[in-house]
């Protein structure tokens, strides 16, 4: 009796194990019958082709640039430089600015009472100017900035307050003039706080903004 008991033994502990495992397929079967789903997609044939634009701004000297150097001012005296500014990207801007930073004698760059500092004038051309005449063709000249001192020109100035058109040729003249003003040499020796003698150094820099974002409806 004792040989015949054991195999119905051990039959008898498999059972549970393999009812257990026959229940988890049946299970796992049914779950991914319950997950079964029908699906569609679509595409276009030919990809859209998006592009974003440029927004560029060149400088340009007609004559004597901003790299020919004044010389010899005396008071009241105006010089004239011509250059021409190129919106050349593909977006149209806004807000045409300039900033000029000035470094060197501080009589010439910072404005005071006595008024000694050097002042800035810009005007536009709709045609060009003849630089060595400073004649303006095709139209009147317009003033951008009436004569500022370079104080303040530390920060951005407005020009144009509008749009920019890309692919447009601003024609500026850009005057700097020392203002007119009264001193006294005494046997060779300057006066104190003289504006005679002095250098400063001037880089104007141009600016201008993208324009407004816009939503398009096709």
């Amino acid at each position: 009796m004792a040989n015949h008991s054991l195999p119905a033994r051990r039959r008898s502990a498999w059972r549970p194990v393999a009812l257990a495992v026959i229940g988890g397929s049946v299970l796992a079967a049914m779950g991914a019958g319950v997950w079964a789903t029908l699906s569609a997609t679509a595409s276009n044939a030919t990809p859209e082709t998006v592009s974003s634009g440029t927004l560029k701004l060149t400088l340009a000297a007609n004559g004597a640039g901003f790299d020919q150097a004044i010389a010899n001012l005396a008071p009241g005296d105006v010089v004239n430089r011509y250059v021409d500014l190129t919106s050349g990207g593909s977006l149209d801007a806004q807000a045409l600015t300039l900033q000029v930073g000035a470094t060197g004698s501080a009589a010439l760059v910072t404005d005071g009472a006595s008024t000694k500092a050097l002042r800035v004038t810009v005007k536009q051309c709709p045609g060009t100017w003849t630089a060595t005449s400073g004649t303006c063709s095709g139209g009147t000249a317009s003033t951008l900035l009436a004569a500022t001192p370079l104080s303040g020109l530390s920060s951005a100035q407005s020009l144009i307050s509008g749009a920019v058109a890309a692919g447009s040729v601003a024609h500026l003249q850009v005057s700097v003039q020392l203002p007119d003003q009264t001193e006294t040499t005494v046997n060779g020796a300057l006066p104190a706080a003289t504006i005679q003698g002095l250098t400063a150094n001037l880089t104007y820099t141009f600016a201008e903004t993208q324009r407004s974002a816009v939503t398009t409806n096709s």
